[in-house]
Order: structure tokens, then sequence, then C-alpha cells
């Protein structure tokens, strides 16, 4: 007999697996489907996220760091060191063990909340009638299972974007998994794009010895950011860490031979330049995983990109089917996804439950955007940039983490935080960060945006001395031109 379900999620990355979690508690019977082995074969839920993303990347970012201030800042702290060195097998096991820990609590939260999980790939299969459930078949290797459901919700994320001359084999020709696996520093690094995963991973091998070379096509630096905190993280970084980092190149050709690798690209100039290297990172983006859903098959609607088509509450163009994350529109951001599981996850309940409220949505633009470099760059809401290409008439404030006393303590003063403000309602339109744990401080600008708070609001709300936080009231005080501290 066929297992029905109320709800079927397919993906149990941050979108599915919350999604997932949130109908159980809404009372819904649902079941998460999921194809993702761990490097033994074993089944690990978590998807990109967990297993190769954005855990196992800031655990190595955190050693990185620490071993970078043990080598460059204790002395200042007057704490000496000798005989300094590091062992990055131990690295990539504590790395492995904080993943194996997050994986299997999803696991534990699925069993807490009485969700169902099957593991394999799921593919939706056409329906004979419109009043029919969904059907899903589930293969995982040679055994193959069919369930069915009234709501499907698709959580599949993405996948890294191939570079068509060079195949990945996560030995020399590195994807995000790769970067996070070497047990080695290579002496050369090549990185091919300066994203959030190639500044990331870049960081964290330059810091324990690599001489890292980006090489990126935009031909701006992090153009999705506020040009201001791009042009200055540029120069942090290479100054400061050590980063080579080129814009505006265009590769020709990759070679490797035996275990060096050869770019042959021109750089902004249009001037042909060679790149040799032990190591290359190929971190050009990433796009929807849709290959084997189905979508074809049953009329679901895909755009020339890949995404799935949805409206602003995920609804894609057949009845009772959702869409989250990175296989929609909006940013590729983990919180993101969760967010709109857990909307779609109330929407379908009150579907469900006919209670006749409104389905939620996800603002994108209070959704918060963070590098996790050193300093840490995040900013949510419009940029300069936007402002002015739209003719939105606006005011600025900013101020210097150099002058706060908790920045100075820390040893760790450089970048700046900004505040772009309505000129007429001086509603707050987005709010620019660059320095320590700024992926803490922009919460507070976000819940301000999402209250629709003014930056007098800001100005005027008592934060703590000595605090981070004292830089973004500081820079709230700047758009009215009343700074206190500069």
């Amino acid at each position: 007999m066929t297992k029905s379900f109320d709800v079927a999620v397919i993906g149990a990355g941050p979108g599915g697996y919350v999604a997932a979690i949130r109908c159980a508690q809404l009372g819904l019977n649902t079941v998460c489907i999921d194809e993702w082995k761990n490097d033994q074969g074993v089944a690990s839920l978590g998807g990109t996220c967990l297993n190769v993303g954005c855990i196992p990347s800031k655990a190595l970012l955190e050693s990185s760091e620490n071993f970078e201030r043990a080598a460059k800042k204790f002395t200042d702290h007057g704490i000496k060191l000798e005989g300094l060195s590091v062992d990055v097998p131990v690295m990539i096991a504590r790395k492995n063990k904080i993943v194996k820990a997050f994986t299997g609590g999803i696991a534990m939260l699925f069993k807490k909340n009485k969700v169902a999980s099957l593991h394999g790939r799921g593919t939706l299969l056409k329906r004979e009638s419109e009043n029919d459930p969904w059907k899903i078949q589930v293969k995982n290797g040679e055994e193959t299972e069919e369930i069915q459901a009234e709501y499907i919700v698709i959580a599949t994320g993405s996948i890294p974007r191939p570079l068509p001359m060079i195949e990945i084999d996560n030995e020399c020709v590195l994807d995000n998994a790769g970067a996070l696996a070497l047990t080695e520093v290579p002496k050369r690094l090549g990185v091919i794009g300066a994203g959030v995963i190639g500044l990331e991973m870049g960081s964290v091998w330059c810091r324990l010895g690599s001489e890292v070379t980006i090489l990126e096509a935009q031909p701006s630096f992090l153009m999705a950011a506020d040009e201001q905190i791009a042009k200055e993280a540029q120069k942090i970084f290479t100054r400061e860490l050590g980063l080579i980092i080129q814009t505006g190149v265009e590769i020709k050709s990759i070679e490797r031979k035996q275990q060096q690798i050869t770019i042959d690209y021109a750089d902004a100039k249009q001037e042909a330049q060679k790149l040799e290297v032990d190591k290359l990172i190929v971190a050009i983006g990433r796009i929807p995983n849709i290959a084997g859903l189905g979508a074809d098959e049953i009329g679901l609607k895909v755009d020339e990109r890949g995404y799935i088509e949805v409206d602003a509450h995920c609804r894609t163009n057949l009845p009772k089917i959702y869409a989250v994350g990175d296989v929609v529109r909006g940013p590729m951001l983990a919180h993101k996804a969760s967010e709109e599981g857990v909307a779609i996850a109330e929407t379908i309940a009150s579907r469900k439950q006919e209670s006749g409220s409104e389905p939620t949505a996800v603002d994108l633009n209070c959704v918060p955007w963070v590098i996790y470099t050193s300093p840490e760059i995040a900013w949510v809401g419009k940029t300069e940039q936007q402002l002015k290409e739209e003719g939105i008439t606006y005011r600025a404030g900013q101020f210097p983490f150099m002058a706060n006393g908790r920045a100075r303590a820390l040893g760790e003063t450089s970048g700046f935080v900004k505040v772009l403000a309505d000129a007429e309602s001086d509603r707050i339109l987005g709010v620019h960060m660059m320095g320590p744990y700024v992926s803490e401080m922009i919460a507070e600008a976000v819940v301000a945006m999402e209250f629709a708070a003014s930056s007098e609001d800001l100005a005027r709300i008592i934060h703590a001395h000595p605090s981070l936080s004292e830089v973004l009231h500081e820079a709230a005080l700047a758009v009215d031109k009343r700074a206190l501290h500069i």
C-alpha cells in the first residue's frame, strides 16, 4: 500500500528540514526526502549548508583565524609563543566532528517532531487527475518506493556552477566540498571567483600559509555589496591578509599536468597572463538543483536560468506545490530558505485547517547578507548604488570601528558601519557593515528595518558601553550629522 502524507518535502537542507519540522509542529503528517550521503556513504541530513557549506566553512575560518591571531597578534597582548605550527588533519577532524553533531541533530529533531525521513532521490510523477494527490518516486540505489502527498515542498537547493574547461575532481581542482577537505596547506592556491565561497576559502588557506590568487570575471570587487564597503574590503584583504585579487579577468584555458595546474587568462587590460598553482578552487557561483525532479514531466514552470518560478508566497504554477531556498528567486542564503520554509508551512496548515488567514511571505529586502571574512562584511537593504539608480534621495551616516573602545580592546579596528535613510521620511533603507562580529550586529539593523524604523529611532536607543554596537548607534547619529565621538 502506498504511504500517504499531508506534506512531502523534497530536500533536507535549511529550507527543507525547517519546513518539515514546522509542518509537523502544526499537526501535519510530514515526510522529508533527501539523497545526501557523506564521505562514508552514509545518509546525512542538512544539505550543502551543514555538510559542505555554512557550518564546516565557519569551523575552518575560526581555526585559521585563531592561528593567525597566535602568529601575528598575541604579542601585542604580551603573549609570547614559540614553535607555533598547524596540524591540518586535526583541524579537519574538528570540522568533521561539528558537522556530524549537527547532521545527527536534525535526525533527532525529525524523531522528536514525528517527521518521517526517507533517503533517496525524489522525483515528482504526473497525475492522472487534478483531484489526485501528488505522487513521488523515491529511488535509493536499486530500491524504489512510491509515496503520495496532498502538498509538496521543493527544497532541493543548489549545486556548484561547473567550469566547462576543467573537471572538478576534488583532488587538485576543487569545489566547496574539496576546499573544505584539504589535508595539507597548498603552497600555491588559485581561486576562480571572488564571491562568498571564494573569499572565505581563500582566506582560510591564506592564513595557514598558502600564496592565494583570486581571479574574478566581474569588472569590480564584490559588486553585490555597497561600493564603498567593497573598495575598503579589497584594500584590507590584499594589504593585511595578503590575498592577490584580480578583477575583470577572462579565463582562456586551464591545463592540469600531474600536480600542477596552469591557468591562462586575460587581465582587465586584456593582456595575456599565466598562473601556475598546486590546487585550484572553482567558486563561480551556484545553480538550482532540479535535475531528476521531474519538472518537465509534470509541467512545473522553470525560468531560463533554471529557477523554479514562484510568487511572493513561494507558490509554483501547480496547485499545492511550493518551492523554497536556492531553487527559487532571491539570495542563495540558508536563513532565507529557512524563513521561506516556515512561511509556507504555516500557509499550508492554514489551508488544511481552512482558517482563512492570509499566506505569509518573506520580505527579501530585509534578508541579511554576511561574508565571514576577517573583518566580516554584512548588510541588509539597499546599497548606495541601488538608491542612486532608483532615483531615491537619501542621507548617509557612517562611523569607523577605529573610534570604538571595544574594537580597540579587541585589536580589530578595520572597517565601519554605514546607515542609509530616506531623505524625507528618515526610514532606514539600508545598513552596511564591515568589522569585527558584524555578522551578529546586523540583526539589530534587520529588526529596525522590519519595524520600519527611522535612523532617529536607532540614534535614540541606548547602546551598552563599551560595545561594538555603539558603532551602529554613532552611524545612526551621523545621518543627522551629530555623531558624538568623531
